[in-house]
């Protein structure tokens, strides 16, 4: 573009932080680097006209991991890791709260379900006959015993007779959280640049020059924070997962309240404003889901309505109102990389589907990284 002397004095000179992408670990990134270091001139460059990725298209939970998702966990990390992965999520929720406030985010503490589909009897009784490891496991964080056995209390049909219930799990809402946090960035005197894509970056003396779709720029330090899309920028271990969902109507009378899980995590659903969120289903098709293209497919989507109706509103009429998709970032293992990559160039990325649980902390620990 053709930038006026003010537009570059103004925007794009003496830059001294470049944050890549606007979600919930770029906005925290920022803040924290402007509070360690107050005048300090500060760009978030987002592709998205609002925030890409996750941060925006969540489901809304406030979450530790199900306990089948913990004991599937504990088959590729070590008990160690399993605690200081759930420790995380704590921390980083509790973070979350403390910079925001629950009104503000609309935290509400109605606990989380894991449901057991018939067909899935085996995993059920693997999750009964180790709740008790788990809790003993887990209890120094919660400082409580956090999971319970729980009757069928709202009525799903084709499951189990019991939920495991996480008592702390909680919902909170997404696009007021997004929204709080783009305010307080703003009101700190930190620049948001949306609609631009950064297409390459290089490290010349003690200085980064930023590529992007719009302008090249130079910054002192460099931090991305584009989690599914980190692939594109970083050759770190990384790789995106796309999570289809779809929300109802408004149901009359609905009495399902908290959060729920089913298969190991993949599939999960909540209410919101008297209607059903329910996502997920990529374990249907790993490869095709895979990508960083936002869109449904009708393999995923037919999935989604069947367990609407033989689950989750057996016997109740629903119409699905909206349909959309979010970008995650995963591997093969679930803790962050948070690190410095090459000189003055940071990245905090592969949040593992747990952007809201731990996405303040990585925030603060990418702007901790900086000196």
């Amino acid at each position: 573009m053709d930038f006026s002397y003010w537009e570059h004095k103004t925007w794009l000179h003496n830059v001294d932080f470049t944050i890549v992408g606007s979600g919930i670990v770029g906005l925290n990134c920022a803040l924290y680097l402007k509070e360690r270091f107050p005048k300090s001139k500060i760009i978030v460059l987002e592709k998205g006209i609002l925030p890409q990725g996750a941060s925006t298209k969540n489901a809304g939970f406030a979450c530790f991991g199900s306990i089948s998702e913990i004991l599937s966990d504990l088959k590729s990390h070590t008990e160690e890791e399993v605690v200081a992965l759930v420790k995380k999520r704590l921390d980083g929720i509790n973070l979350l709260r403390k910079n925001l406030g629950d009104a503000v985010i609309g935290y509400q503490n109605f606990g989380g379900y894991e449901l057991f589909t018939q067909r899935n009897t085996g995993l059920y009784h693997n999750c009964q006959e180790n709740i008790n490891k788990i809790n003993t496991l887990l209890k120094p964080i919660f400082k409580e015993e956090p999971f319970k056995v729980q009757n069928n209390i709202f009525g799903f049909k084709n499951t189990q007779k019991n939920y495991i219930t996480h008592r702390y799990e909680s919902q909170i809402d997404t696009g007021r959280m997004m929204n709080a946090l783009l305010q307080k960035t703003q009101s700190k005197g930190i620049l948001i640049l949306n609609n631009v894509n950064v297409e390459g970056f290089t490290t010349i003396n003690k200085s980064v020059t930023v590529k992007t779709n719009m302008f090249t720029l130079n910054t002192q330090k460099l931090l991305i924070a584009t989690n599914g899309f980190a692939a594109q920028l970083l050759k770190e271990k990384i790789r995106p997962a796309r999570a289809q969902v779809l929300i109802t109507r408004p149901i009359k009378n609905l009495h399902i309240k908290g959060t729920f899980h089913l298969d190991e995590g993949y599939y999960y659903f909540r209410n919101i404003d008297s209607r059903i969120l329910l996502g997920g289903g990529r374990n249907l098709d790993f490869k095709t889901e895979e990508t960083t293209n936002f869109g449904q497919t009708a393999l995923i989507q037919n999935q989604l309505e069947k367990m609407l109706r033989e689950i989750i509103l057996p016997n109740i009429s629903f119409e699905i109102e909206q349909r959309w998709s979010g970008i995650m970032g995963v591997g093969k293992q679930k803790k962050p990389i948070v690190k410095e990559v090459d000189n003055n160039i940071y990245c905090g990325v592969r949040l593992g589907g747990m952007g809201i649980a731990i996405g303040s902390l990585v925030g603060k620990q990418l702007a901790d990284l900086v000196e």
